[in-house]
């Protein structure tokens, strides 16, 4: 046997079915658990996966699951097949115990997993046939943008749902901080936004705050448009409903757990083409204080 058939002895190899296409290109401000954020994103199956009759059915079911793998962990090929040693970390410090608390790898969710695999449950909102693919509309996913799919399976209730489940040291979602933003920072978010307008294709009003908010996860029409437009609206069109998600994201406070305390510390998530700026205040709330166009 070759050196290289004994390095890859003892991994499975799977095919990336599809990529993730999300608002969120960086991992600070992505949710650590699924559906604590209806957050609006894409997956977009790639050939010969991309085959409308591959999901014949699937629209029967409101949730699916997705296998994904964790694609942002590692920059050193050393790490994935050929050193079968390198970089496994036996326990992690979950956020949810303060980050200064070890756990062992397998009792925790944590990212970095020897397989580099990650699984979520989110809710199917539509299933689009755009230039004869297929895209999923999903909501509520702890995916960045490009996070390859290895697979997706329906969520069956009566199975997958288990009533009497104990959940060890998150047994409750966390709590939520109060998000306030300063009115310049609002300023700078609905000057974007109408910005974004220019290029709509609609006959919104100029006060649409109720019909953006209903429709943020149908602002993404198959009708008329390729797979490449749909992607880029979804990823870079600010909607004023956008600013609830941001604060919901927030609200989840990604910053890291040993720098919580910190008091008018200024973190940075990147959300679609926004910087937003945000820091903890002395009242305890999350303060955003600007919104900024990045420069690509």
């Amino acid at each position: 046997m070759s050196d290289d058939n004994i390095s890859l002895a003892g991994y499975h190899h799977a095919p990336m079915i599809g990529y993730h296409r999300a608002p969120l290109s960086q991992k600070f401000g992505a949710p650590r658990q699924p559906n604590l954020v209806a957050l609006t994103s894409i997956i977009e199956m790639i050939a010969p996966y991309d085959s409308p009759a591959a999901f014949a059915g699937l629209d029967a079911f409101s949730h699916i699951w997705i296998s994904w793998q964790f694609h942002h962990n590692y920059t050193n090929k050393d790490t994935h097949i050929g050193k079968s040693g390198t970089g496994f970390r036996a326990q992690v410090r979950p956020p949810r115990l303060g980050g200064n608390q070890k756990i062992g790898v397998f009792a925790s969710r944590s990212m970095y997993r020897p397989s580099a695999l990650g699984l979520s449950v989110v809710k199917l909102e539509s299933i689009e046939v755009v230039e004869g693919r297929v895209l999923l509309i999903i909501s509520g996913a702890d995916m960045i943008d490009g996070t390859p799919i290895i697979d997706i399976k329906p969520y069956v209730a009566y199975s997958d749902a288990l009533s009497n489940a104990k959940s060890g040291f998150a047994p409750t979602a966390p709590d939520l901080l109060e998000i306030i933003i300063t009115e310049s920072a609002y300023e700078q978010f609905m000057t974007l936004v109408d910005a974004g307008r220019c290029d709509k294709n609609d006959n919104d009003n100029d006060n649409g705050t109720e019909t953006e908010n209903k429709n943020n996860k149908k602002a993404i029409h198959a009708k008329n448009k390729s797979v490449a437009t749909l992607i880029q609206q979804m990823q870079e069109q600010l909607l004023i409903a956008d600013i609830e998600t941001i604060k919901a994201l927030i609200a989840q406070d990604p910053r890291p757990a040993y720098r919580r305390a910190e008091i008018n510390t200024p973190f940075v998530m990147r959300y679609k083409s926004v910087d937003v700026s945000f820091q903890l205040i002395e009242s305890g709330q999350l303060q955003i204080m600007a919104v900024v166009k990045v420069s690509l």
